[in-house]
Parts: structure tokens; C-alpha cells; sequence
């Protein structure tokens, strides 16, 4: 579409958005699946800690090649830009995987496995031989990521949907037939289980892309719009930069967890808040590449992509919000996820404070989105820096002022530092609305 291509409905919307919101909400049931074949298997605790442990670092590897995505959905518009973002993320996932190569080299391995974290060596060789099979993962999701950019520009997103549940198959597949039928320890069956799932997911995206990569190689440059590499690693660095700071904050408030009134308790129903919260902030974080492909073709779309934001963070918060203060929360916490009464009454509260934190997702999914289609990424990793430091602040201070109970403490951490990342993005975000706009809505 061009400038003054017609305008969307918000009907369009929704169901370009719904396969986006399916992809991360089938993602978001990877982790508890393996978990619990993991726990089916012998010596469960050593290979459920060598597992969470190999899918961290697996996770910072990844952490600069995620938002390969919004960059594609941004910039891809003709055939240089393609082939440019092409080479800049092949060269990106290649260098990511490099690094985690060397980091598997045995003298770096040791020394940060054995000597600084200080984890015994039997779980320490589970996690060396864990992440041998997710050497793959990051390239992988760097390679999808991109192509997955490109079906979004195209309004193909139900591909991205058919891509990823070929991704769930393959790996609960795989996890299902190694736990049957072969005598893997169970964090190596989780790890061959991702791999397996990813590269198959990037294999199959590239090939569903293919009709809109031809599409795009059609589409000459505008002259006075041509990306040089260095204009690329400028935009995309703050990006980069942005989940591997957002990584850094959940360890540290699970140390803090462990230093806090109430530790175990803590701990223990942490995950389970988390875990549901983040169903709910999935469906916001799927929007972000929506409104970066709608505004970046026709940006008198700007209205409508910001009432459907709207409408999308208030539904989200007012669903969770449904579960935390009713009795639905004793039935998920209790009768699905099997906590004891104690520990249901002892989730019940931070869960409550973080039913706001599925709208304050989606807002801020939607700042971020307007910064990256007009080319100002700076802010975005500025703010998420703010955010992690005001968790850290408010969880020191009750650490040592107020004798809340450590999730509580987190939770209302958590929010806060939220808000300020998006009060954070509020004054660069009014310098770039008048790019975006419209003078009315008709």
C-alpha cells in the first residue's frame, strides 16, 4: 500500500492481528510443555535446573537478533532495503552463534559455569551439552524473525501462524517421541526438542515467504530512501540492546525473591503469577509489529491503530483483571496449577497489582512501534535501561525500608518500572506523532 492507499476497518485489523496474537500464545506453551515431560523423566530436578539454566544463555545469545522482526516490518519496503536487512541479519545470526560457540569453549564454559554461577559438575555437563544442541537456536530465530517481517508487510500473517504451529508439532513431537523411546537425559531431550522446532519453523517461513520476497524484489528504492549499512546498525543497535537489557531484570528479581520476606513462598508462586500474566501480555506484545506495518503503509491509519491499542489493552487487563479479583483465581491457582491453599491466599494480591500490566504492554508495544516507523529506535532502549533500573531501586528499597512479602514487593516493582519506561517514551514519542498524524479521520 502507499500513502493514500483506503483507509483499514477495524475488522481488517483484528484479523490481521489474530494469527500474530495465535503465533505468541503457541510459543507461550514451549516452556511448559518440555517442563513437564522434563519432570516425567529420571533425575528430574538436576535436568529441570540444567535445562532452565542451557535455555537462559540461550536466551541472552538470541536476545539481539529479536527484534529482527519490527526492523523487517519496518525497513523492507523495496528491493535494496531487503537485500540489505537481508545480508545485515544473516551476518547478525551468524555472529550471535559464533558467540555462543566460543562461550561453549571449555576454559569460558568452566570458568563461568563452575567458578562464578558455581553449579555442580553434573549439572554443569548437562547444560554444556544442552546448549551443543541449541547452537542453532539463535541463527534460527534470527532467520525466521526476519522472513516473518517480510509476510507481515505483505498482510500474510497467517502464514506466520501456519509456520509456528509447525514449530509446536516438530518439537512436542520430537519431546514426545525421545521421551518414549530413547534413554536421553530429560534436559537434552528439551534442548534437541527447541532446536528441532525452530529451525524447522525458519525453514518453513522462509519458504512461505517466498512469493512475497518476488513482491518486493519488484519494488524499485526511492532515491532519496536508500539504506546505507551504517544507517542500519544505527536504527537497529537501540533495538538490540533493548531484550538484552529486558533479560537482565527477571534473574535479578528472582535473586531478590531469595533475599526478600517470605523467600520460598515467593518463589514458589512467582512463576505461576508470571506465567499467567503473560498469556495476557503476549496478546499486546503480538501488536507491536501490527501497528509498525499498518502505520508505516498508510499513516492515516494512525487513529484507527491507536483505538484498536486502546480497546486491546483495556479487554486484556479487564480478562486478568476477571481471574485476580473473582474466585477464578483459587480455581487456576489451586485446581490448575495445583498450589496449596496457603500458597493460592499468598498469589492472590500480586496478582491483582499486576492486572494493569497486560494495557500497560500493549501501550507501550504501541510507543515503541511508532518510534521504530519513523526511524527514532534511541528512546526505546533508553527507556527499557529506566525501567530496569526502577525495578531494581523499588526492590532494594522494600528490601530494606518496607517488610513486604518478596513477590508483592515484585509485583508492585514490576508495574512501576513499566510506567516509567513509558512516561520515559512519552516526550520523544509527541516529537515523532506529528509525522504520523492525520489532520482527520474519515
Amino acid at each position: 500500500m502507499d500513502q493514500n492507499s483506503t483507509k483499514l476497518s477495524y475488522g481488517q485489523i483484528f484479523r490481521f492481528w489474530l494469527p500474530l496474537a495465535a503465533t505468541w500464545l503457541m510459543m507461550s506453551i514451549e516452556g511448559p510443555f518440555l517442563a513437564a515431560i522434563i519432570a516425567r523423566l529420571a533425575a528430574e530436578k538436576i535436568n529441570l535446573a540444567a535445562y532452565g539454566v542451557a535455555f537462559a544463555f540461550a536466551l541472552i545469545a538470541e536476545s539481539p537478533i529479536i527484534m529482527l522482526m519490527s526492523a523487517s516490518t519496518a525497513l523492507c519496503r523495496d528491493r535494496e532495503s531487503y537485500r540489505k536487512l537481508r545480508n545485515f541479519s544473516l551476518i547478525l545470526s551468524i555472529s550471535v552463534t559464533l558467540i555462543l560457540a566460543i562461550f561453549l569453549l571449555p576454559p569460558i564454559f568452566n570458568l563461568v559455569i563452575l567458578r562464578l554461577i558455581g553449579l555442580p559438575t553434573e549439572i554443569a555437563t548437562l547444560i554444556h551439552t544442552a546448549l551443543l544442541f541449541l547452537l542453532p537456536w539463535p541463527g534460527a530465530i534470527g532467520i525466521r524473525r526476519f522472513y516473518q517481517g517480510i509476510l507481515i508487510v505483505s498482510h500474510q500473517t497467517r502464514r506466520i501462524a501456519v509456520s509456528t504451529l509447525s514449530r509446536l508439532i516438530t518439537m512436542s513431537g520430537c519431546a514426545l517421541f525421545l521421551y518414549l523411546y530413547s534413554s536421553l537425559p530429560g534436559a537434552i531431550i528439551g534442548a534437541i526438542s527447541l532446536a528441532s522446532g525452530v529451525v524447522s519453523e525458519a525453514l518453513l517461513t522462509r519458504y512461505l515467504a517466498r512469493h512475497a520476497i518476488t513482491e518486493v524484489l519488484k519494488t524499485e528504492p526511492a532515491s532519496n530512501q536508500q539504506l546505507s549499512y551504517r544507517e542500519i546498525w544505527d536504527y537497529y543497535l537501540p533495538l538490540a540492546l533493548t531484550p538484552l537489557i529486558a533479560l537482565s531484570i527477571h534473574p535479578l528479581v528472582t535473586f531478590f525473591l531469595g533475599k526478600s520476606r517470605d523467600p520460598l513462598e515467593s518463589l514458589a508462586v512467582m512463576p505461576v503469577i508470571y506465567g499467567l500474566t503473560f498469556v495476557f501480555r503476549a496478546i499486546g506484545l503480538s501488536y507491536q509489529e501490527v501497528a509498525i506495518a499498518l502505520l508505516g503503509e498508510n499513516r492515516n491509519n494512525y487513529l484507527r491503530v491507536r483505538n484498536f491499542a486502546i480497546i486491546l489493552g483495556i479487554s486484556t487487563s479487564a480478562c486478568l483483571s476477571m481471574i485476580a479479583f473473582t474466585p477464578l483465581s483459587k480455581i487456576w491457582f489451586r485446581d490448575l496449577s495445583g498450589l496449596n491453599d496457603l500458597l493460592t491466599n499468598f498469589a492472590t494480591l500480586p496478582l491483582q497489582i499486576m492486572a494493569i500490566f497486560p494495557a500497560l504492554t500493549v501501550l507501550i508495544c504501541f510507543q515503541r512501534s511508532i518510534l521504530i516507523v519513523t526511524r527514532f529506535t534511541n528512546p526505546i532502549s533508553i527507556s527499557t535501561a529506566i525501567e530496569a533500573i526502577g525495578i531494581f531501586s523499588i526492590l532494594l528499597l522494600a528490601m530494606l525500608y518496607f517488610p513486604l512479602p518478596g513477590v508483592v514487593a515484585a509485583s508492585i516493582a514490576y508495574v512501576i518500572g513499566r510506567l516509567l519506561a513509558i512516561a520515559a517514551l512519552q516526550r520523544p514519542l509527541t516529537s515523532q506523532l506529528n509525522q504520523l498524524t492525520p489532520k482527520k479521520d474519515s
